[in-house]
């Protein structure tokens, strides 16, 4: 194969098996070109991360850098989206699909500082990654040319893979073995494959890693107070922290409760169903505490704004259009209605559900002399009269056309 002229190449590495033969084989196909690998430290799995350099270096990297992105992660992407209050389809917090972006912007500033010609992925050709991946770079550094094994290979299966490292001397910890696909970092854990690829089958042990089952969680529910500044989590019972140490802890408490689970089958962008469990205890927690504070705080037409903006925005974070002007447009929106969203909210935990059982905002538009069904001097019934009749009088006009008719 032709090498296209590319001499240096940059590889979203992340020590597994697909991208541990990654590397030889854009040596061998790509005229010898060197490979940087590049591992984005979001929050995945700390044992990973252990000796992922002399690994990369092992597998023939001439360079590993190891970007730590855990703060950024959380605070300019996680928390951005979280404002507009997105969900996938209804459920899906968007755990890998807003992870992308940075991965995909960190790759781009090491293929800048070490003057590569390409960028790499090892995402297959019928998933969302290497559309989200390539949209990035696409955005970023369209100048740089784009490599996608997956797409390009004859090497189909795990047996593949370990044969194709075996026969190069290549050593790796991954066998035959492996059941699931899963995908981590601070927000959440993804689990596909398996006895997950038959709908009709329930999910077993093995496919939660991070919650208990809620079955299985205290018998006595907990309590956990979350403060919010212009929607966002800034401290955890009336301790600040910074974004990522906020979801950290929240991660600690709801995993022990069952916080967090869903099984779904969702639509990939590419046209294909997919089938996973996620786990998201703390996303979910903060979820709940921000859209808690928005109830106080929010109008009627601000808050059904706020939904459409989610709604929008997680179409647009899912199809990987995170650097696109439309997603800064509805970030903006966002931001505006969030000004005001201050408040502190106490949720409680109890086997797999969390509820806001106590609100306050400085902002809370909500009056208890206006709602009280006692009697109040603020409220006159017989106004309500009028409002009804001009509200309905469309409806009214209508009916008195069919009489006449």
């Amino acid at each position: 194969m032709e090498n296209h002229g590319i001499k240096k190449i940059v590889l979203a590495y992340s020590g597994g098996l697909d991208t541990s033969a990654i590397i030889p084989w854009l040596q061998e196909n790509y005229g010898g070109c060197e490979v940087v690998a590049c591992v984005v430290d979001i929050g995945q799995d700390r044992d990973d991360l252990k000796g992922v350099e002399q690994k990369a270096l092992r597998s023939g990297a001439t360079e590993c850098y190891v970007v730590d992105a855990r703060e950024e992660f959380i605070s300019d992407y996680v928390y951005p989206v979280l404002q507009t209050g997105a969900l996938y389809e209804g459920s899906y917090l968007l755990g890998t699909s807003m992870a992308r972006p940075l991965i995909a912007k960190a790759l781009v500033d090491v293929a800048n500082k070490v003057g590569a010609d390409a960028l790499c992925h090892g995402a297959t050709g019928k998933g969302n990654d290497q559309v989200r991946f390539e949209s990035t770079w696409a955005a970023l550094a369209p100048h740089l040319k784009v490599v996608a094994p997956w797409r390009e290979w004859d090497l189909r299966s795990r047996e593949a893979l370990l044969d194709y490292l075996k026969e190069r001397d290549i050593p790796t910890t991954a066998s035959l073995e492996k059941i699931y696909s899963r995908d981590e970092n601070a927000w959440h854990i993804s689990t596909e494959g398996g006895v997950l690829e038959s709908p009709w089958n329930a999910p077993n042990k093995d496919c939660w890693v991070w919650t208990v089952d809620p079955q299985e969680a205290p018998d006595q529910a907990e309590q956990v107070t979350v403060t919010v500044k212009q929607g966002k989590v800034v401290a955890v019972n009336g301790e600040a922290m910074s974004p990522f140490k906020c979801l950290e802890t929240l991660n600690v408490i709801g995993s022990k409760h069952g916080i967090g689970r869903i099984d779904i089958v969702e639509n990939r962008l590419v046209g294909i169903k997919s089938r996973g469990c996620y786990e998201t205890p703390g996303g979910t927690i903060m979820m709940a505490a921000l859209r808690g504070v928005e109830q106080l705080v929010l109008d009627r037409d601000s808050f059904k704004w706020r939904e459409q903006l989610g709604l929008e925005m997680s179409y647009v974070v899912y199809d990987g259009r995170w650097f696109a002007p439309l997603r800064k447009s509805l970030q903006a929106s966002a931001e505006s209605l969030a000004e005001e969203v201050n408040g502190e909210v106490v949720l409680q935990l109890y086997k797999g559900q969390v509820t806001a059982i106590q609100k306050k905002s400085p902002n809370s538009l909500y009056s208890e002399e206006f709602a009280t069904f006692g009697e109040d001097e603020v409220y006159d019934h017989s106004h309500a009269g009028g409002f009804i009749r001009l509200f309905s009088l469309s409806s009214r006009i209508r009916a008195l056309n069919e009489l006449k008719k």
